[in-house]
């Protein structure tokens, strides 16, 4: 029923009664079970992880990828508004992925049965630690709802060129920075409830350490091959070389942000661990702030660029203060290596930049090539980047023992 005030208050650039208006709030109408949906999953999911059944949750997200290309292909070209069919493969891939977690509950006998007590004790204390929880997990999710609004502003196409780009920088995040940041929660919590702080900080290192070891590296990789990425992954149809140029902007943008939004992940949950909620919020409301801040001085020269480049400079900021509080506190010490591991990143990421800077071509002949031959030359230079990438580290003295963690226990040199 609030469908058109929620489209109003986060899309104030469209036009009340006008196209892009009246499908967005029929689109919102039909996703918005998914909300539900989702929640569920995830507190399935989140029951799955404290057993240690990782795979599951971290499997359950293709079928929302799965379900929107099913969509697309077959139901999309049989409606009027072929764009609803993607509305409808959201919300099919609420029930799908909800649906999955549930066997492997039932087989470790722990799907749920629902009981209204809210005087008990274990609710009592959720729901107390979830309302800052709920702002400070959030704030990504709240800081691109601002993107949009600011950006439905902007000439046509612009919300769109932020959406795409900043799908393409949220798969380093999901699949590297939401992984570790899963994997190592639970094994926090025992540290904290065993009151073993040395175990505790170096978990929260080795995160910090592989981290950067992959975050880096796709951040080098977004901001110098963010042109090829977007000509071979979504230069079709409408989607035609101005509009590659244009997203590219606000991809290069968002690549500075990667590293950053993916140590949010990991020392975040070094608060969550301790169920200190509120030191993550405080910083999260100051990033939006911050963000708020930044888009108004950024939008006007660079548009939609500026709009991205706001989002990643505030995701600095947050991880920043988050590190920041984490040592004040002595939650985390870094361990002994940290120059070493820095310098031998340093050189690697270096060496990969200059391979991707020299191999990579003009933006303006990837536009003007065909399909087959953007797939083979991204190909190409993707195998090639990580070949040279882990050859770099190799020549400047990373072997794969430095970042094992035999028994939570890190292999330092």
């Amino acid at each position: 029923m609030l469908a058109p005030l929620i489209i109003r208050i986060f899309a104030p650039g469209f036009e009340v009664g006008g196209p892009r208006y009246d499908l967005a709030v029929m689109m919102l109408r039909i996703t918005f079970p998914y909300l539900m949906l989702i929640s569920l999953t995830a507190f399935s999911g989140a029951i799955l992880n404290t057993y240690s059944r990782f795979w599951v949750a971290a499997f359950t997200p293709v079928f929302l990828n799965i379900s929107m290309i099913a969509c697309a292909l077959l139901l999309a070209p049989h409606l009027k508004i072929p764009i609803v069919g993607l509305a409808w493969g959201v919300l099919i891939a609420g029930v799908v992925q909800l649906l999955f977690q549930w066997p492997f509950l039932m087989n470790l006998g722990l799907l749920p049965k629902p009981k209204i007590n809210f005087r008990d004790a274990g609710v009592t204390k959720v729901l107390k630690l979830m309302v800052p929880a709920l702002f400070g997990v959030s704030v990504s999710q709240v800081n691109l709802l601002l993107d949009t609004l600011f950006a439905s502003f902007l000439m046509i196409g612009s919300v769109s060129w932020l959406y795409f780009s900043d799908r393409l920088m949220e798969f380093p995040l999901g699949v590297f920075g939401v992984a570790i940041s899963t994997v190592i929660l639970p094994h926090l919590s025992r540290h904290h409830a065993s009151q073993s702080a040395e175990e505790f900080s170096l978990t929260l290192d080795w995160a910090l350490r592989c981290v950067l070891l992959v975050g880096l590296p796709a951040g080098v990789v977004f901001a110098l091959m963010s042109g090829p990425l977007l000509s071979t992954l979504l230069q079709y149809g409408h989607f035609n070389g101005e509009s590659v140029m244009m997203a590219r902007k606000s991809l290069s943008a968002f690549a500075i942000g990667i590293v950053p939004f993916m140590l949010i992940k990991v020392l975040a949950a070094g608060f969550y661990a301790k169920q200190d909620m509120g030191t993550p919020v405080r910083i999260g409301i100051l990033a939006m702030i911050a963000n708020m801040v930044f888009n108004l001085i950024l939008i006007w020269p660079l548009k939609h660029a500026g709009i991205a480049l706001a989002t990643s400079l505030a995701a600095v900021l947050n991880s920043g203060f988050l590190f920041y509080f984490l040592q004040k506190q002595k939650i985390y010490q870094p361990r002994d290596g940290w120059r070493y591991f820095a310098f031998r990143l340093f050189f690697a990421n270096v060496v990969l930049g200059i391979w991707l800077w020299v191999g990579t071509a003009d933006i303006r002949i990837w536009i003007t090539q065909n399909a087959w031959w953007r797939a083979e030359h991204l190909a190409g230079m993707l195998v090639s980047a990580v070949v040279i990438y882990f050859v770099a580290l190799a020549l400047a003295g990373v072997r794969p023992r430095h970042l094992l963690m035999p028994q939570m226990k890190l292999v330092v040199d």
